[in-house]
């Protein structure tokens, strides 16, 4: 180790200024160990009174360190005392304590002492990129502006600095994309088919994800019947394929009403055969309710998301009634907090519309932006492009198990619940079927069978026995 020892003057108190050459994480313990010792952000030094028992002390808390004299500095010689100064404000115990990383420059250590921990934790826990090291006890966060931009509008008074960050840091860090494992696709002996289909699907502009679901549910089916040329197939065969799937692979409604849509497209479109498809049996609906949570179970969601992006993400789905996949493609001009609204642009069904911008939730939000700073999408990756539906999917599910609300409750949990506590508070049905961009008033209709509102009227004829 490598110490630069200074002779130092505060408010006319002479002091021994020691500070690293060479980082090493034990060194700011080491120096609190020494009665007296504490960090002066102004002068960028360790202080120590100026003793002779203080200098000694030095020596043998580091008899292995190389000692670098700056110009002007004389170690004190035996008998010299100093008045013991004043002590600051923020003793060493007290201040939280940032310093480069050992090994790897992209990121810094926080120390965080024990003192502080319960008021500051989760305010270090919101710092993006955060990682704890179990093995040197401390938090190590990204070297970037976003950093530093959270702490000095969270940490500005508690943090000590033990080094000077670069003026040029990144952004943010570049994040590798994470390597997925290609997914082998079997083809169909009649594959030709299948891209016949696609291309159908792509004229008629369905979106990538039915595309997806519709070939893979077609090529199933002519796989099943690998000898027979699809254009072949009659209504028995596609009866005898439905079947076996229900009683084998036990397939829901929707999956059966998908494979059935899939087939009934190829043989109207592609190869003519429309009466082949005609009235074929479709699965009965099941009449199900959604999930809701109560507005006690979305207040303790909120929050178990320490990190304010996440807590953000969430706040706007459930605030505006956001599907997953109009939250993730939300851009900056969407948003118009002056009128109270976002714009939806590209919802399910293509269908545009404008909902709700809860102005207490953009008050969190500013706070995000200031700090994250997204150049396009309101929620940005770590590559910079739109954030993804999983990644939005895994922070619900922490935060879900940190609440420890209902276990079944998924991201559109947030949305059914929207419009639930709008109808208990008494919002006409016409208004949320416009929030919530539905095109038909029947399917708004189902949170009237859980909407709590008229219940205090009901008794049960239960409570009316004499029993």
């Amino acid at each position: 180790m490598n110490l630069s020892i200074a002779m130092l003057s505060i408010k006319e108190d002479p002091y021994i200024g020691v500070n690293t050459k060479t980082y090493d994480a034990s060194f700011p313990q080491r120096m609190r160990q020494m009665g007296g010792a504490y960090w002066s952000a102004e002068a960028k030094y360790w202080l120590l009174p100026y003793t002779f028992t203080n200098w000694n002390l030095l020596k043998h808390h580091f008899l292995e360190a190389n000692f670098h004299f700056e110009a002007g500095f004389i170690p004190p010689a035996e008998g010299i005392v100093t008045v013991q100064p004043t002590p600051p404000p923020a003793v060493a115990d007290e201040v939280i304590t940032l310093s480069p990383h050992p090994s790897d420059g992209r990121y810094m250590r926080l120390y965080l002492p024990k003192c502080l921990t319960p008021t500051y934790l989760t305010t270090v826990k919101n710092i993006h990129g955060r990682r704890w090291n179990p093995d040197a006890l401390a938090w190590e966060l990204p070297l970037t502006q976003v950093s530093l931009r959270f702490i000095r509008q969270y940490l500005p008074d508690v943090v000590q600095w033990t080094f000077t960050p670069a003026a040029d840091l990144p952004e943010r860090l570049d994040a590798p994309r994470p390597q997925r494992k290609a997914t082998q696709t079997v083809s169909a002996r009649y594959e030709a088919a299948v891209v016949e289909l696609e291309q159908v699907l792509m004229l008629k502009r369905y979106s990538w994800r039915t595309i997806k679901t519709y070939l893979a549910a077609f090529r199933q089916f002519i796989m099943f019947y690998n000898d027979l040329p699809p254009s072949q197939l009659t209504r028995s065969h596609i009866d005898a394929f439905i079947l076996h799937q229900i009683k084998t692979k036990h397939i829901s409604e929707s999956h059966q009403n998908q494979i059935l849509s899939a087939i009934k497209l190829f043989y109207t479109e592609v190869v003519d055969k429309e009466r082949e498809v005609r009235n074929m049996i479709r699965p009965k609906r099941s009449q199900k309710l959604p999930h809701v949570l109560t507005e006690n179970e979305i207040v303790r969601l909120l929050k178990a998301a320490q990190n304010i992006k996440h807590r953000c993400i969430l706040m706007l789905i459930y605030s505006g009634g956001l599907r997953l996949g109009e939250l993730v493609r939300l851009r900056l001009q969407d948003l118009e907090p002056e009128a109270g609204r976002m714009f939806v642009y590209g919802g399910k069904g293509k269908k545009d519309r404008c909902t709700l911008l809860s102005p207490k939730a953009w008050e969190v939000l500013q706070d995000y932006l200031s700090i994250y700073r997204p150049v396009e999408w309101v929620f940005e990756g770590q590559d910079g492009g739109a954030y993804s539906e999983r990644s939005v999917q895994a922070l619900f599910m922490k935060a879900k198990a940190g609440a420890g609300i209902n276990p079944y409750a998924t991201v559109h949990t947030l949305r059914h619940s929207f419009a639930t506590h709008l109808l208990e508070s008494g919002v006409d049905l016409r208004y949320i079927q416009d929030l919530l961009g539905h095109e038909s008033s029947k399917t708004t209709e189902i949170y009237t069978h859980i909407t709590r509102v008229g219940w205090g009227r009901v008794q049960s004829p239960f409570d009316r026995l004499d029993v």
